[in-house]
């Protein structure tokens, strides 16, 4: 475990800088607020990509949904720790530079407990997840299971799946692509696999889970602990809470393209 927690620390932290560097170089219009947004995106995607793969892998791997074991669980949970805590930093470091570029970074006392207050504020949601996922989920991943339940982490795994496109539609924002077809397929990927992978990952839990030891969907929770239930409702919640948010904001593009006015091959010269 501690191997792989150290490569984690090194690989996140690396590629963020790595991004950095290159977007500073190639895009050289962009401020630091937009490199840095974009070095953050680029770095998610990466794990995200990562933790699916993981994810898949366990979860074919696991037949008997409790009992099998992957090594890949302890490890790229031990992995993708120091990704947690670096990305709690990367998206304060966006929110820093964003109100610098708007003029306010003086007025919240540039670095300081002040700016900090605000970035939680803005971002209060995500830190909270990631910090959940930091001092609660990987704990339990790592010392409380009794070897038992992989298949389920590698499923946690998978949700992850959704983050690439997720983190390509801020990215064509960035690029001036927002009102391009691309966006707006990548906006319907958006919201299928953020629905199906972390949404409809729950009842498919369960659903393995009765499958197995021969219980009706309806029937699994009954035959689970009551602090299993309650674990997953509170993953859940965030969950449908963010697909909330993407819907309203799909709703809100969808209007806004449906009011801009058509124009005709004839009016081009």
């Amino acid at each position: 475990m501690l191997p792989a927690l150290l490569c984690g620390a090194v690989v996140f932290p690396g590629l963020f800088q790595g991004f950095r560097r290159l977007l500073r170089s190639t895009f050289t219009h962009w401020s630091d607020a937009d490199v840095v947004c974009v070095s953050e995106r680029l770095v998610s995607s990466v794990h995200a990509c990562l933790a699916t793969a993981a994810g898949v892998a366990v979860v074919t791997a696991c037949k008997d949904v409790m009992t099998d074991s992957h090594w890949l669980v302890n490890g790229f949970a031990s992995f993708g720790a120091p990704y947690m805590a670096h990305d709690i930093y990367a998206m304060y470091l966006s929110h820093y530079y964003t109100q610098k570029v708007k003029g306010h970074s003086a007025a919240l006392g540039g670095h300081s407990l002040r700016m900090a207050r605000a970035f939680f504020a803005k971002d209060r949601m995500l830190v909270i997840h990631h910090l959940v996922l930091l001092l609660f989920f990987l704990p339990v991943t790592l010392f409380f299971r009794r070897g038992l339940g992989d298949f389920f982490i590698g499923c946690f795994f998978i949700a992850e799946f959704s983050t690439p496109f997720v983190s390509m539609g801020k990215i064509l924002i960035q690029l001036g692509l927002d009102d391009t077809r691309l966006h707006r397929v990548n906006g319907v990927v958006v919201l299928l696999s953020f629905f199906v992978c972390r949404i409809l990952v729950f009842p498919f839990m369960y659903w393995s889970y009765g499958r197995q030891f021969g219980i009706p969907l309806h029937r699994v929770p009954f035959h689970l602990p009551p602090h299993c239930n309650v674990g997953n409702l509170a993953v859940l919640a965030p969950q449908v809470y963010w697909l909330l948010l993407l819907l309203k904001k799909a709703y809100r593009l969808y209007r806004r393209g449906r009011g801009r006015p058509k124009t005709s091959c004839a009016g081009h010269t």
